[in-house]
């Protein structure tokens, strides 16, 4: 049974994770969160949406997301959207991106600002301020000036902060969340939430096992920033979430970069 560790009417929401199944809810809820989003990379919307569908139930509330890669491999930012209800495909233009989740009324969020080289920096955050609806400020990969940067950015812009577990591994879901003074029960209440910048506070587990749960995540990060990921990706532009896709048409052929 999950542990309901909050005053009823607050919900505790992990706002970015990378994994999903059985043991990830199970987790998700003996660590007592209301919902998560499930934002895995090159994945097309529509089968994110069949695996956050079919892990929700009662207690656990999964809603599906996407953190888009736009421009290319060797200039690319990150950008999460939930709420989306067409798909948006990756390496394509961050200007093309952007008018798009905006267009669908999607919750924009800019995950771990000025991190290495996949985020969005103040340069583009000052440049799309009316679109973006929060700034990430705390995840277990950072290191303190990540944190200290990433908080000044949302400060000097005058967003709305949230965190996440960014798990990409399983027992790292749960570290970090954030609340929200107001019951959800679905993915419009959640986006509604994000989108009216509503009050919110940033929590996390701490110790030694949560420091060491952060040096385990931060040493993946190898992998999922190889060439030889990528490469599987770009080589035949038929891949899930490639803009040259049949499932997207021709929508997206001025806005591709490969």
């Amino acid at each position: 049974m999950r542990y309901r560790w909050l005053p009823d009417g607050v919900t505790a929401v992990d706002l970015h994770v990378k994994v999903l199944d059985e043991t990830v809810v199970r987790r998700a809820k003996a660590r007592g969160l209301d919902a998560l989003v499930y934002a895995p990379h090159f994945q097309r919307l529509g089968d994110i949406e069949a695996a956050a569908e079919r892990h929700s139930d009662d207690e656990l509330l999964v809603v599906p997301g996407r953190e888009v890669f736009t421009g290319s491999w060797r200039n690319r930012r990150h950008v999460l959207a939930i709420g989306l209800e067409e798909p948006v495909p990756d390496f394509i233009t961050l200007d093309a991106a952007m008018a798009e989740f905006d267009r669908q009324n999607a919750a924009v969020l800019a995950p771990h600002p000025s991190f290495l080289t996949v985020s969005l920096g103040p340069e583009q955050i000052e440049r799309y301020r009316d679109v973006i609806h929060a700034v990430e400020t705390y995840n277990p990969k950072y290191w303190p000036h990540h944190e200290r940067r990433s908080k000044s950015i949302a400060t000097a812009f005058d967003l709305p902060p949230f965190a996440s577990s960014y798990a990409h591994l399983r027992g790292t879901v749960g570290e970090v969340w954030t609340t929200f003074d107001r019951e959800m029960d679905d993915m419009d209440d959640l986006v509604d939430t994000l989108r009216a910048g509503d009050q919110r506070e940033i929590r996390h587990r701490t110790g030694r096992s949560h420091d060491g749960r952060r040096a385990i995540e931060f040493a993946h990060l190898g992998w999922e920033n190889s060439w030889e990921k990528i490469d599987r990706i770009l080589l035949s532009g038929q891949e899930a979430t490639h803009p040259d896709h049949l499932a997207y048409g021709d929508r997206f052929d001025d806005a591709s970069v490969y």
